[in-house]
Protein backbone atom coordinates (compact mmCIF):
# COMPACT_ATOMS: atom_id res chain seq x y z
CA UNK A 1 0.00 0.00 0.00
CA UNK A 2 1.56 3.17 -1.12
CA UNK A 3 0.41 6.70 0.92
CA UNK A 4 0.08 9.44 -0.73
CA UNK A 5 1.27 12.31 1.88
CA UNK A 6 -0.24 15.63 1.88
CA UNK A 7 2.24 18.70 2.06
CA UNK A 8 1.06 22.59 1.11
CA UNK A 9 2.46 23.84 -2.58
CA UNK A 10 4.30 26.61 -3.30
CA UNK A 11 5.37 28.00 -7.16
CA UNK A 12 8.66 27.76 -8.07
CA UNK A 13 9.36 30.45 -10.86
CA UNK A 14 6.62 32.37 -12.92
CA UNK A 15 7.96 29.77 -15.61
CA UNK A 16 7.23 26.98 -13.75
CA UNK A 17 3.75 28.50 -12.42
CA UNK A 18 3.02 29.27 -16.17
CA UNK A 19 3.48 25.58 -17.18
CA UNK A 20 1.41 24.78 -14.39
CA UNK A 21 3.94 22.25 -12.77
CA UNK A 22 3.26 22.15 -8.92
CA UNK A 23 5.42 20.57 -6.71
CA UNK A 24 5.19 19.64 -2.54
CA UNK A 25 7.01 22.87 -1.08
CA UNK A 26 9.31 20.79 0.98
CA UNK A 27 10.70 19.29 -2.63
CA UNK A 28 10.65 22.61 -4.68
CA UNK A 29 13.58 22.09 -6.99
CA UNK A 30 16.61 24.09 -6.17
CA UNK A 31 17.56 23.90 -10.18
CA UNK A 32 14.69 25.43 -11.22
CA UNK A 33 12.78 22.88 -12.82
CA UNK A 34 10.51 19.96 -11.78
CA UNK A 35 12.25 16.56 -11.36
CA UNK A 36 11.50 13.58 -13.60
CA UNK A 37 11.92 10.16 -12.99
CA UNK A 38 14.76 7.94 -13.81
CA UNK A 39 14.85 6.57 -17.74
CA UNK A 40 12.75 3.70 -16.88
CA UNK A 41 15.48 1.54 -19.69
CA UNK A 42 17.77 1.40 -16.74
CA UNK A 43 18.51 -1.89 -15.17
CA UNK A 44 17.08 -2.75 -11.72
CA UNK A 45 20.26 -3.14 -8.97
CA UNK A 46 18.74 -6.63 -6.92
CA UNK A 47 19.54 -6.53 -3.02
CA UNK A 48 20.01 -10.22 -3.37
CA UNK A 49 21.42 -12.38 -5.60
CA UNK A 50 19.00 -13.86 -8.46
CA UNK A 51 19.26 -17.57 -9.89
CA UNK A 52 23.01 -17.83 -8.39
CA UNK A 53 24.83 -15.39 -11.09
CA UNK A 54 26.33 -11.84 -10.81
CA UNK A 55 24.35 -8.64 -11.36
CA UNK A 56 25.16 -8.62 -15.10
CA UNK A 57 26.74 -5.37 -16.38
CA UNK A 58 25.00 -2.20 -17.14
CA UNK A 59 26.07 -0.12 -20.67
CA UNK A 60 22.94 2.64 -20.49
CA UNK A 61 24.07 5.48 -19.67
CA UNK A 62 21.50 7.75 -17.75
CA UNK A 63 22.50 11.12 -19.77
CA UNK A 64 20.57 13.91 -17.87
CA UNK A 65 20.40 14.65 -14.59
CA UNK A 66 18.71 11.97 -12.25
CA UNK A 67 15.16 13.31 -10.83
CA UNK A 68 16.49 12.75 -6.99
CA UNK A 69 19.62 14.90 -7.67
CA UNK A 70 17.06 17.69 -8.72
CA UNK A 71 15.21 17.55 -6.06
CA UNK A 72 17.53 17.44 -3.11
CA UNK A 73 19.23 20.59 -5.00
CA UNK A 74 22.91 18.94 -4.75
CA UNK A 75 24.25 21.35 -7.16
CA UNK A 76 23.72 23.91 -4.80
CA UNK A 77 25.43 22.54 -2.20
CA UNK A 78 28.30 21.37 -4.37
CA UNK A 79 30.73 24.36 -4.29
CA UNK A 80 30.21 24.54 -0.45
CA UNK A 81 31.16 21.09 0.54
CA UNK A 82 31.80 17.78 -1.55
CA UNK A 83 32.78 15.79 1.64
CA UNK A 84 36.21 15.77 1.72
CA UNK A 85 38.33 14.19 4.58
CA UNK A 86 35.60 12.37 5.15
CA UNK A 87 35.44 8.32 5.11
CA UNK A 88 31.74 6.83 4.88
CA UNK A 89 31.89 2.83 5.42
CA UNK A 90 29.23 0.90 3.45
CA UNK A 91 28.00 -1.93 5.18
CA UNK A 92 26.40 -4.24 2.20
CA UNK A 93 27.44 -6.66 -0.54
CA UNK A 94 30.95 -5.18 -1.06
CA UNK A 95 31.96 -1.52 -3.06
CA UNK A 96 33.25 -2.48 -6.37
CA UNK A 97 37.12 -1.01 -6.70
CA UNK A 98 36.78 -0.90 -10.72
CA UNK A 99 38.75 2.23 -12.30
CA UNK A 100 37.33 5.43 -12.65
CA UNK A 101 34.25 4.56 -10.35
CA UNK A 102 35.42 6.23 -7.04
CA UNK A 103 39.20 7.21 -8.45
CA UNK A 104 40.96 4.94 -5.59
CA UNK A 105 38.70 6.34 -2.65
CA UNK A 106 37.59 2.96 -1.97
CA UNK A 107 39.18 0.45 0.74
CA UNK A 108 37.79 -2.69 1.72
CA UNK A 109 40.06 -5.48 0.89
CA UNK A 110 37.75 -8.76 0.69
CA UNK A 111 35.20 -6.36 0.27
CA UNK A 112 36.08 -4.84 -2.75
CA UNK A 113 34.61 -7.06 -5.13
CA UNK A 114 30.83 -6.90 -5.48
CA UNK A 115 29.00 -9.63 -7.11
CA UNK A 116 25.38 -8.16 -6.69
CA UNK A 117 26.17 -4.93 -6.70
CA UNK A 118 24.00 -3.31 -4.33
CA UNK A 119 27.12 -1.95 -2.41
CA UNK A 120 28.26 -0.49 -5.63
CA UNK A 121 25.47 1.26 -5.90
CA UNK A 122 24.63 2.63 -2.90
CA UNK A 123 28.14 3.68 -2.56
CA UNK A 124 27.81 5.35 -5.92
CA UNK A 125 24.87 7.42 -4.86
CA UNK A 126 27.18 8.42 -1.74
CA UNK A 127 30.21 9.28 -3.31
CA UNK A 128 30.37 8.35 -7.16
CA UNK A 129 32.22 10.98 -8.78
CA UNK A 130 30.72 12.60 -11.78
CA UNK A 131 31.62 11.06 -15.78
CA UNK A 132 31.83 13.15 -19.31
CA UNK A 133 28.17 12.44 -20.98
CA UNK A 134 26.02 11.81 -17.30
CA UNK A 135 24.35 14.20 -15.15
CA UNK A 136 25.39 11.73 -12.44
CA UNK A 137 26.91 12.76 -9.70
CA UNK A 138 27.30 11.23 -5.95
CA UNK A 139 25.97 13.43 -3.07
CA UNK A 140 29.99 14.07 -1.30
CA UNK A 141 32.15 12.73 -4.54
CA UNK A 142 35.50 13.77 -2.30
CA UNK A 143 34.40 11.71 0.33
CA UNK A 144 36.57 8.58 0.86
CA UNK A 145 34.04 5.06 0.95
CA UNK A 146 35.15 2.22 3.29
CA UNK A 147 33.63 -1.37 1.72
CA UNK A 148 32.64 -3.69 4.60
CA UNK A 149 30.71 -7.19 3.72
CA UNK A 150 27.67 -6.75 5.53
CA UNK A 151 26.28 -10.13 3.85
CA UNK A 152 26.71 -13.23 2.94
CA UNK A 153 27.76 -14.47 -0.62
CA UNK A 154 23.96 -14.11 -2.17
CA UNK A 155 22.90 -11.06 -0.15
CA UNK A 156 21.35 -12.28 2.96
CA UNK A 157 21.99 -11.39 6.48
CA UNK A 158 21.72 -11.61 9.95
CA UNK A 159 22.38 -9.48 12.83
CA UNK A 160 25.71 -11.16 13.63
CA UNK A 161 27.18 -10.38 10.32
CA UNK A 162 25.38 -6.73 10.44
CA UNK A 163 26.89 -6.12 14.32
CA UNK A 164 30.54 -6.95 12.95
CA UNK A 165 30.01 -5.08 9.93
CA UNK A 166 29.30 -2.24 12.18
CA UNK A 167 32.78 -2.69 14.08
CA UNK A 168 34.82 -3.22 11.19
CA UNK A 169 33.75 0.15 9.64
CA UNK A 170 34.93 1.54 13.29
CA UNK A 171 37.81 0.30 13.18
CA UNK A 172 38.73 1.38 9.70
CA UNK A 173 38.00 4.85 11.04
CA UNK A 174 34.64 5.81 9.27
CA UNK A 175 33.21 8.51 10.60
CA UNK A 176 29.55 7.71 8.95
CA UNK A 177 28.45 4.60 9.03
CA UNK A 178 25.58 3.49 6.10
CA UNK A 179 23.99 0.08 7.02
CA UNK A 180 21.25 -0.95 4.05
CA UNK A 181 20.15 -4.24 5.98
CA UNK A 182 17.15 -4.02 7.82
CA UNK A 183 16.48 -6.98 10.27
CA UNK A 184 13.30 -7.86 12.19
CA UNK A 185 15.32 -8.66 15.40
CA UNK A 186 18.52 -6.99 16.72
CA UNK A 187 21.13 -9.15 19.14
CA UNK A 188 23.52 -8.20 22.03
CA UNK A 189 26.41 -8.64 19.97
CA UNK A 190 24.43 -5.96 17.67
CA UNK A 191 23.83 -3.50 20.64
CA UNK A 192 27.19 -3.73 21.41
CA UNK A 193 28.40 -2.46 18.10
CA UNK A 194 26.26 0.15 18.05
CA UNK A 195 27.32 1.35 21.28
CA UNK A 196 31.48 1.02 20.26
CA UNK A 197 30.08 3.15 16.99
CA UNK A 198 28.36 6.29 18.72
CA UNK A 199 31.62 5.74 21.81
CA UNK A 200 33.95 6.40 18.58
CA UNK A 201 31.72 9.40 17.16
CA UNK A 202 30.55 7.77 14.25
CA UNK A 203 26.96 8.53 12.94
CA UNK A 204 25.33 5.16 11.67
CA UNK A 205 22.64 5.29 8.85
CA UNK A 206 19.67 2.63 8.46
CA UNK A 207 16.95 1.73 6.65
CA UNK A 208 13.63 1.79 8.40
CA UNK A 209 12.94 -1.28 6.55
CA UNK A 210 13.76 -3.76 4.33
CA UNK A 211 13.80 -2.48 0.23
CA UNK A 212 10.89 -4.42 -0.28
CA UNK A 213 8.51 -3.40 1.87
CA UNK A 214 6.92 -1.30 -0.08
CA UNK A 215 4.01 -3.93 -1.05
CA UNK A 216 4.53 -6.06 1.96
CA UNK A 217 1.59 -6.35 4.48
CA UNK A 218 1.32 -4.68 7.55
CA UNK A 219 0.23 -7.45 9.35
CA UNK A 220 2.71 -9.41 9.28
CA UNK A 221 6.05 -6.71 8.94
CA UNK A 222 7.56 -6.30 13.09
CA UNK A 223 7.12 -3.15 14.84
CA UNK A 224 10.55 -2.04 14.17
CA UNK A 225 13.58 -3.08 12.13
CA UNK A 226 17.29 -3.21 13.46
CA UNK A 227 19.61 -1.16 13.43
CA UNK A 228 17.41 1.49 12.40
CA UNK A 229 15.09 0.89 15.87
CA UNK A 230 18.02 2.17 17.90
CA UNK A 231 17.81 5.72 19.20
CA UNK A 232 21.58 6.91 17.99
CA UNK A 233 20.81 5.74 14.51
CA UNK A 234 18.76 7.89 11.96
CA UNK A 235 16.45 5.46 10.21
CA UNK A 236 15.76 6.77 6.85
CA UNK A 237 12.24 6.01 4.75
CA UNK A 238 11.90 6.30 0.70
CA UNK A 239 9.90 8.56 -1.21
CA UNK A 240 9.30 8.51 -4.96
CA UNK A 241 9.33 11.38 -7.74
CA UNK A 242 5.45 12.10 -6.93
CA UNK A 243 6.27 12.79 -3.00
CA UNK A 244 4.82 8.76 -2.12
CA UNK A 245 6.49 7.02 0.87
CA UNK A 246 5.34 3.34 2.01
CA UNK A 247 4.11 1.88 4.59
CA UNK A 248 6.34 2.14 7.77
CA UNK A 249 7.40 5.61 7.14
CA UNK A 250 6.16 7.09 10.15
CA UNK A 251 9.05 5.47 12.16
CA UNK A 252 11.48 6.83 10.04
CA UNK A 253 13.29 10.38 11.37
CA UNK A 254 14.11 11.52 7.47
CA UNK A 255 13.47 10.44 4.23
CA UNK A 256 14.83 11.00 0.89
CA UNK A 257 14.44 9.82 -2.72
CA UNK A 258 14.37 6.31 -2.87
CA UNK A 259 11.70 5.24 -6.00
CA UNK A 260 13.25 4.91 -9.33
CA UNK A 261 17.02 5.94 -8.67
CA UNK A 262 19.96 6.14 -11.02
CA UNK A 263 23.39 5.09 -9.79
CA UNK A 264 26.68 3.15 -11.10
CA UNK A 265 26.83 -0.76 -10.47
CA UNK A 266 29.47 -3.53 -10.12
CA UNK A 267 30.01 -3.41 -14.06
CA UNK A 268 29.80 -1.78 -17.03
CA UNK A 269 29.99 2.02 -18.00
CA UNK A 270 26.17 2.43 -18.01
CA UNK A 271 23.68 3.16 -14.41
CA UNK A 272 21.04 0.83 -12.86
CA UNK A 273 18.26 2.07 -11.02
CA UNK A 274 17.33 1.63 -6.86
CA UNK A 275 14.64 1.58 -5.16
CA UNK A 276 13.88 0.90 -1.19
CA UNK A 277 14.57 2.65 1.98
CA UNK A 278 18.77 1.58 1.54
CA UNK A 279 18.80 4.14 -1.20
CA UNK A 280 17.09 6.66 0.70
CA UNK A 281 19.41 6.25 3.61
CA UNK A 282 22.58 6.82 1.11
CA UNK A 283 21.38 10.09 0.46
CA UNK A 284 21.30 10.74 4.14
CA UNK A 285 24.92 9.26 4.77
CA UNK A 286 26.04 11.63 2.07
CA UNK A 287 24.56 14.67 3.08
CA UNK A 288 26.11 13.99 6.82
CA UNK A 289 29.57 13.47 5.06
CA UNK A 290 28.99 17.05 3.62
CA UNK A 291 28.18 18.26 6.93
CA UNK A 292 31.08 16.54 8.66
CA UNK A 293 33.64 17.60 5.99
CA UNK A 294 32.06 21.66 6.41
CA UNK A 295 31.93 21.45 9.74
CA UNK A 296 34.54 18.96 11.04
CA UNK A 297 33.66 20.33 14.64
CA UNK A 298 30.10 18.65 15.45
CA UNK A 299 29.86 15.35 17.06
CA UNK A 300 27.38 12.76 15.27
CA UNK A 301 24.79 13.71 17.55
CA UNK A 302 24.77 17.29 16.74
CA UNK A 303 25.60 16.62 12.70
CA UNK A 304 22.43 14.10 13.68
CA UNK A 305 20.43 17.01 15.09
CA UNK A 306 21.57 19.38 12.51
CA UNK A 307 20.11 16.94 9.57
CA UNK A 308 16.60 16.56 11.43
CA UNK A 309 16.48 20.43 12.19
CA UNK A 310 16.60 21.97 8.94
CA UNK A 311 14.59 19.26 7.21
CA UNK A 312 11.70 19.91 5.61
CA UNK A 313 8.42 19.64 8.01
CA UNK A 314 6.54 16.38 7.71
CA UNK A 315 6.20 12.66 8.92
CA UNK A 316 8.69 11.96 8.63
CA UNK A 317 11.18 15.04 7.52
CA UNK A 318 12.25 15.28 4.30
CA UNK A 319 16.27 15.81 3.77
CA UNK A 320 17.33 19.14 2.57
CA UNK A 321 21.21 19.37 2.02
CA UNK A 322 21.53 22.91 1.30
CA UNK A 323 19.83 23.30 4.72
CA UNK A 324 22.27 21.43 6.57
CA UNK A 325 25.28 22.15 5.54
CA UNK A 326 24.51 25.93 5.31
CA UNK A 327 22.40 26.69 8.36
CA UNK A 328 24.23 28.74 11.54
CA UNK A 329 24.61 26.48 14.40
CA UNK A 330 21.51 26.03 16.65
CA UNK A 331 21.96 27.58 20.62
CA UNK A 332 21.37 24.01 21.54
CA UNK A 333 24.57 22.84 19.43
CA UNK A 334 26.38 25.84 19.99
CA UNK A 335 26.10 25.52 23.62
CA UNK A 336 29.14 24.29 26.33
CA UNK A 337 28.59 22.16 28.32
CA UNK A 338 30.84 24.13 30.83
CA UNK A 339 28.83 27.51 29.92
CA UNK A 340 28.94 29.73 32.74
CA UNK A 341 25.24 30.89 34.33
CA UNK A 342 23.66 33.63 33.47
CA UNK A 343 24.83 36.53 35.09
CA UNK A 344 22.97 37.68 38.09
CA UNK A 345 22.24 41.72 38.18
CA UNK A 346 21.45 43.03 41.93
CA UNK A 347 17.92 44.38 42.24
CA UNK A 348 17.70 48.09 42.39
CA UNK A 349 17.23 49.84 46.21
CA UNK A 350 14.15 52.22 46.25
CA UNK A 351 16.72 54.86 46.08
CA UNK A 352 17.59 54.01 43.24
CA UNK A 353 14.35 53.47 41.89
CA UNK A 354 13.26 56.76 43.03
CA UNK A 355 16.24 58.65 41.17
CA UNK A 356 15.35 56.66 37.77
CA UNK A 357 12.19 57.60 37.99
CA UNK A 358 13.00 61.42 38.87
CA UNK A 359 15.81 61.09 35.56
CA UNK A 360 13.13 59.47 33.54
CA UNK A 361 10.23 62.13 34.52
CA UNK A 362 13.21 65.03 33.43
CA UNK A 363 14.15 63.68 30.11
CA UNK A 364 10.29 62.97 29.19
CA UNK A 365 10.02 67.05 30.08
CA UNK A 366 12.82 68.61 28.55
CA UNK A 367 11.98 66.33 25.23
CA UNK A 368 8.47 68.00 25.29
CA UNK A 369 9.56 71.27 25.86
CA UNK A 370 11.82 70.75 22.74
CA UNK A 371 9.18 70.07 20.71
CA UNK A 372 6.94 72.96 21.64
CA UNK A 373 9.63 75.59 20.97
CA UNK A 374 10.69 74.10 17.79
CA UNK A 375 6.94 74.38 17.09
CA UNK A 376 6.71 78.57 17.86
CA UNK A 377 9.68 78.72 16.20
CA UNK A 378 8.51 77.34 13.03
CA UNK A 379 5.03 79.45 13.37
CA UNK A 380 7.02 82.30 13.20
CA UNK A 381 9.32 82.07 10.67
CA UNK A 382 5.89 81.24 8.54
CA UNK A 383 3.89 84.38 9.83
CA UNK A 384 7.22 86.86 8.91
CA UNK A 385 7.18 85.13 5.52
CA UNK A 386 3.43 85.95 4.76
CA UNK A 387 3.81 89.39 6.08
CA UNK A 388 7.13 90.01 3.34
CA UNK A 389 5.21 89.02 1.13
CA UNK A 390 2.42 91.39 1.61
CA UNK A 391 4.49 94.27 1.63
Amino acid sequence: MVVTRSAPYAALTAAVCAAALLVPARSAVADGAAPTPSAPALRVIPSTMRDGRCTPASDTVAEAVPWAQRRLGLSRVRPLSEGAGVTVAVVDTGVSTREGLFLHRVTGESAGRDCIGHGTFVASLIAGRPSAGSGFSGVAPQARIVAVRGTGATGATDAATVAHGIRAAVDAGASVIHVSAALPRTSGALKEALSVAAGHDALVVASVAPDTARTSAASSAPEAYWPAASPSVIAVAPYDAEGETADGAEHAQLAAPGFGVAGRGPAGRGHYVGNGASVAAAFVSGTAALVRSHEPGLTAEQVAARLRTTAYPGTPLWLDPYAAVTTVLAPREARSAASPPPLALPEPTPAQSASTRRSRLLTATAAVTTLVVAGWLAVRRRQRRTSSGRA
